[in-house]
């Protein structure tokens, strides 16, 4: 009887036992979707679908994509393009084609989706195990499907969150084919197998590393998701990488993983130290792994790591655009990248839904036209529907570097009518793809560039283009420092042009003001650029009724211990139409110098300049600027454009002048850029075409604390600016004297028109 009863018990624990491990299997298995979709969002979103009509419209956009798609069968090519080729746009087509058709199997229920995913899963699980590198070898980390590790990590990214969707889809075999053949095997070639590319600090790894979580995320193995938060353990980090298309120092001992990418490139103020255009790009793995770590783990709290930094970036982004929303390209960047793109449609979407539902973004959102199709999607097209919008106002603001804040900035001073909008750059170095441009400026007008910054020397995804990657121009052009609107000494770049020594400096904000809506201010000052030279620069942003439109005011200040030649080049669009002095041309065009990408000017032009003020007037979509600079004798101004020693007409071949000062040790270049009048092309009538301003003229001041400038307008009328160059406090007195007169001013500078 005992062992009968023994007997049943056994039975019954064992009985227990399996019950609760087909429990949990059934469990486990309901789990899915669990990333970016979930399956309490899935069932909200169907409730609402045919009454939300942004979700709705983005969805039926998606659907018909993807319908054709199906219809055009399955492509998996043998990979051997560079980017902008076949088999790499391809690919890249597939990872999009997975990941919607996994959220459309998701949201609409029919199984055709799913079996698409599959189908194309089962042939990437075929052909992976016998692929060998990418037969291109021009990456630091060469990838298997694409040319770079870079690229094979976004597939995962999507190809992660369709694998997902489908997972309860799928049969035990089925699953565990994809895994052991393709999962597995991908996330250990982009992480132990690739450790120069998954282990540091930069937009790759931060790809890298969201590729192995999100499949760790996806199979639940705690082994990728800590490999991908913290990074893996190897020896192989002492060496160096040199400065090329994604090649940047590796220091040992280096923190790495998601989270050091979360914590070290993020200045406290959400600025990403390579600056809008890579900090676009990589927004996208940041949030989209944020929101599956908040789904999955919300014990991380990961969107109030760093005191909510990644909600603050969303914010910082959108306010490093200009009036059409497209970038300022700072650091290696294309024009014309936009908030519009993919990865701010996700950003957004995220930020609004954990971040607090700030109705400012919602304003952003209707403007992108789609949403991410999920539940924070949904949350914004509901809140957009019940019209909870607020505008977005983009506003004067400064964005610190640094992951303590502590390293330079961003300084953008905007019109009191957000037409006019200046960006100054006085920031650390940007990793591999910052630019030689210490306190250099861009300017715009509506949206316009009234004085640009060149960007990136590349065609992406222009496979005639060096495959789409970067062109060597990038280097020889594009990175030197007399590519912006800075300062350069002795036709040498900032630096030296020397990533190593770049790196370990950065530019200090001396002031930023914006509280006088009438003149704001920026000024930074660079030590490092060159040895023994001091550089201070000065913008400020003039508000006048004798002004038609807002002036900005350049003062460059220079000092060091030896005699110098000093260039101040200046990038604008449009036509000359005037200037105050005579210019000679030369019989033939010779480039302007011989390196640090004075080879890629042509010198069109030559001008002796006298003790005057020099002025320089230009034509630009129907608006007319004018350049006055205040000019010393034996100053010369250059009229250059770009495109010297260029074969291959890799650049674009943009017009520029430079004002250059010969012989010096110390001295400044004051000037301003007033925009005025217009031009009609129907009437053919120019009003007020001509600058408002009659001189700038140096103010002598005895001590060296301060320097001084004036700007008399032909009504007669003087705006005078002391400047203290060596205290920025704003509750310090100041007493000089002035013309036989003692002024007297509380905070950094003192502004008077008479």
């Amino acid at each position: 009887m005992r062992l009968q009863t023994l007997k049943m018990t056994k039975i019954k624990v064992f009985s227990l036992c399996y019950s609760l491990v087909f429990f949990i299997l059934i469990t486990n298995a309901q789990e899915h979707p669990n990333l970016i979709l979930t399956k309490k969002g899935v069932e909200n979103i169907k409730r609402q679908l045919g009454s939300v009509p942004l979700f709705d419209k983005t969805l039926a956009k998606v659907k018909n994509e993807i319908d054709q798609e199906i219809k055009s069968g399955i492509h998996v090519p043998i990979p051997k393009d560079m980017a902008g080729g076949y088999t790499h746009d391809r690919h890249k087509k597939n990872w999009y084609v997975l990941q919607k058709s996994g959220i459309l199997y998701q949201l609409l229920e029919d199984d055709k989706y799913a079996m698409h995913v599959h189908s194309i899963l089962k042939e990437y699980a075929k052909m992976y195990p016998k692929l060998p590198l990418h037969p291109e070898e021009r990456s630091y980390a060469r990838g298997k499907i694409f040319w770079q590790c870079l690229n094979d990590a976004n597939w995962l990214v999507f190809a992660s969150q369709a694998y997902d969707c489908i997972y309860n889809f799928l049969n035990n075999k089925e699953r565990k084919f994809l895994e052991e053949n393709l999962f597995i095997p991908y996330a250990n070639f982009l992480s132990k197998e690739n450790p120069q590319f998954f282990n540091r600090i930069h937009n790759h790894s931060t790809w890298g590393n969201v590729a192995v979580g999100m499949i760790g995320l996806t199979l639940n193995n705690e082994e990728l998701i800590n490999r991908a938060l913290y990074g893996i353990k190897t020896k192989n980090l002492d060496h160096n990488l040199t400065d090329n298309d994604g090649g940047f120092i590796i220091q040992k001992g280096q923190k790495a993983g998601f989270l050091a990418n979360l914590e070290s490139p993020f200045s406290p103020d959400g600025y990403y130290t390579e600056g809008p255009y890579y900090q676009r790009y990589a927004m996208y793995p940041f949030m989209v792994f944020a929101q599956a770590l908040q789904n999955k783990k919300p014990e991380l709290k990961i969107f109030e790591y760093k005191d909510n930094v990644l909600i603050k970036s969303v914010t910082a982004l959108l306010n490093l655009t200009d009036q059409n929303g497209d970038f300022f390209p700072i650091n290696d960047a294309q024009k014309g990248m936009s908030y519009y793109s993919k990865e701010l449609v996700s950003a957004v979407n995220i930020a609004y839904h954990f971040g607090g539902n700030t109705a400012e973004l919602l304003d952003i959102a209707q403007k992108q036209g789609s949403v991410q199709l999920d539940e924070t999607g949904l949350n914004v097209s509901l809140d957009i529907k019940q019209n909870k919008i607020k505008p977005f106002l983009k506003k004067s603001i400064e964005l610190k570097d640094g992951s303590q804040g502590d390293k330079g900035g961003i300084g953008i001073l905007r019109s009191e009518d957000k037409d006019h909008e200046l960006v100054m750059k006085y920031t650390a170095q940007g990793l591999s793809h910052g630019h030689y441009d210490k306190l250099s400026f861009s300017y715009y007008n509506k949206g316009d560039e009234i004085l640009q910054d060149y960007g990136l020397a590349r065609f992406v995804n222009i496979e005639q283009k060096n495959g789409g990657g970067y062109l060597k121009e990038n280097k020889s052009w594009a990175k030197q420092s007399i590519a912006h609107n800075t300062i350069i000494q002795d036709e040498t770049s900032h630096f030296n042009g020397e990533y190593k020594t770049g790196s370990i400096h950065h530019s200090d904000k001396y002031l930023f003001d914006v509280t006088n809506s009438k003149l704001k201010i920026v000024s930074a000052k660079e030590s490092n650029a060159y040895p023994n030279t001091k550089l201070h620069r000065t913008l400020v942003l003039f508000e006048d009724e004798e002004f038609e439109e807002p002036l900005l005011i350049d003062v460059m200040q220079f000092t060091s211990k030896n005699i110098h030649q000093y260039d101040l080049p200046l990038y604008y669009h449009g036509q000359i139409i005037d200037f105050n002095f005579e210019n000679t041309t030369p019989p033939k065009l010779l480039p302007l110098g011989t390196k640090n990408g004075y080879q890629h000017l042509w010198l069109e032009g030559r001008a002796n300049l006298k003790n005057k003020t020099a002025q320089v007037t230009w034509l630009n979509k129907n608006k007319f600027y004018t350049f006055s600079t205040l000019a010393n004798e034996g100053d010369q101004c250059l009229f250059t454009r770009i495109g010297a020693n260029d074969p291959k007409f890799n650049l674009r071949k943009d017009p520029g002048f430079v004002i250059r000062k010969s012989n010096v040790k110390s001295g400044y270049f004051i000037s301003t850029i007033e925009s005025h009048g217009s031009y009609s092309s129907v009437s053919e009538t120019a009003k007020n075409a001509f600058s408002n301003i009659l001189k700038i003229e140096n103010i002598v001041v005895k001590d060296p604390n301060y320097m001084g400038w004036s700007i008399t307008t032909k009504r007669g009328n003087v705006h005078t600016f002391i400047l203290c160059i060596s205290n920025n406090k704003k509750d310090v007195s100041h007493s000089i004297n002035l013309n036989s007169s003692l002024i007297n001013w509380l905070g950094p500078y003192y502004y008077i028109k008479n």
